[in-house]
């Protein structure tokens, strides 16, 4: 038994399956919430018989470690943050923690937005190829869980920069960076290049022999690739091709040219639609071509990926009225994106807590394509501010119920209705997957 205490602060999802790996390593281990636990992670944690409080934080107990494995959601500025940094005791995030005790292949996909979706299209593209995976991180079952309980040859992990603050020693062997635009601004004192330096960690102690896919059109990424300098070798991809650029489009054909070889496929078959779309499949497939999966088996597995909740995801049309849901738009350039795929008039739906956005980036979009705005949240003066003048109509909903309904009376047969909210969820809901789910639960009662 090994006697020394590891202390996990945060009862969710990474807490736990932390608290499951550190029992299973011989660690005496306690978890602290400053919050009520969900029924299904304390009924967990007594099933393994882990000592746990919720509710509050013992300090003396918290502050006697020598590591602290800390969840994501915790902010630095937390009181008990404070105090742990006070004292010098070093922190550590899930994924270090679960890094050490794993000699998997680790892919891990970090980025503004695209990360869920690409994590999940390049599991589902190497489960289909007969591989032996995990998927985790920020997505799915813990990673330290799976780590403790089970044995995968590979994992793909999904990192915040959350997560990724709190890495050290880990290495991904397959890095993927996807984009890096403002987000999270609200924790990162409003400085970009704190969250640029947190996403970048994703290259941390990569070596020679590992791989750094990224996008190569994204002007912060390759700002910080020529002053970082990162020794592993360098895979990036475009829109269009350009020198040294292993993934693109041409001519409506995907091209990934990896080991001496080159996949191609068209466009149109590819299961996921739109710009964003493009890059996470082009990301994917050049992970999959690194892994040597198939032609026949990558071409599939692009053909079929059925994509993720939450994400542009189709609901239903009433009386011709296309529903779309993306509460998964947490920030302005995931709505960006959204709003580049829509090909009708649309009702957008935005609104809820606001993470310093600057909605400068979507005016344009938002002028040439939105018919009317419904803002729903507690808070909307800073929407209100900027676009009050801009757009004609503009209405405000205190429910998903009243939003879906305003939004359905101003559309019409032909038009689309998307909520993409720009913002984080906590003001009216659970999270965004709860705003998703009020979301789709209101159409379908329309």
């Amino acid at each position: 038994m090994n006697s020394e205490l590891k202390i996990i602060l945060g009862g969710g999802e990474s807490g736990v399956g932390s608290a499951i790996l550190a029992k299973a390593k011989g660690f005496e281990v306690f978890l602290s919430d400053s919050a009520k636990l969900k029924d299904e992670h304390r009924n967990t944690l007594n099933e393994y018989h882990i000592d746990f409080e919720e509710g509050q934080h013992t300090e003396e107990k918290i502050l006697s470690a020598n590591e602290i494995i800390k969840s994501p959601g915790i902010p630095e500025a937390s009181p008990i943050m404070q105090k742990i940094r006070d004292k010098g005791i070093h922190v550590i995030s899930e994924i270090e923690f679960a890094g050490r005790y794993t000699n998997a292949n680790l892919i891990c996909v970090t980025g503004s937005n695209g990360k869920t979706t690409t994590a999940s299209l390049i599991y589902h593209i190497l489960e289909s190829a007969g591989l032996n995976v995990g998927l985790g991180g920020n997505i799915g079952t813990s990673f330290a869980r799976q780590v403790a309980e089970e044995n995968y040859d590979y994992y793909v992990l999904e990192l915040s920069s959350f997560q990724l603050e709190g890495v050290f020693d880990f290495k991904a062997n397959i890095a993927i960076l996807l984009n890096i635009t403002p987000d999270h601004l609200d924790r990162y004192d409003h400085d970009m290049q704190k969250y640029t330096d947190a996403k970048m960690r994703i290259i941390l102690n990569q070596q020679t022999e590992d791989a750094f896919i990224f996008w190569q059109d994204d002007p912060i990424v390759t700002k910080e690739i020529s002053k970082l300098k990162p020794k592993s070798k360098l895979y990036p991809f475009a829109k269009k091709r350009q020198d040294n650029v292993c993934a693109y489009v041409e001519d409506q054909y995907l091209y990934v040219n990896v080991k001496d070889k080159q996949f191609m496929m068209e466009q149109e078959l590819l299961a996921l639609q739109g710009t964003h779309n493009v890059y996470n499949s082009l990301a994917s497939g050049i992970v999959a071509k690194l892994l040597d999966v198939e032609d026949d088996k990558l071409r599939e597995s692009l053909a079929d990926f059925k994509g993720v909740p939450h994400r542009l995801e189709r609901v239903a049309s009433v009386k011709g009225v296309q529903f779309i849901n993306d509460s998964k738009a947490t920030n302005v350039n995931s709505c960006w994106y959204a709003l580049q795929s829509m090909r009708t008039k649309t009702v957008l739906i935005l609104g809820g807590t606001d993470k310093g956005n600057d909605y400068s980036e979507i005016e344009e979009l938002v002028l040439q394509k939105v018919k009317a705005l419904v803002f729903l949240g507690v808070d909307n003066k800073k929407l209100h501010t900027y676009f009050d003048h801009k757009v004609a109509t503009i209405t405000d909903a205190s429910s998903m119920e009243e939003a879906v309904s305003k939004a359905y009376e101003l559309a019409e047969k032909g038009d689309t209705v998307l909520l993409s909210p720009c913002c984080a969820s906590f003001d009216l809901f659970k999270n965004y997957e709860d705003r998703g789910d009020q979301f789709k639960e209101c159409v379908r009662k329309l």
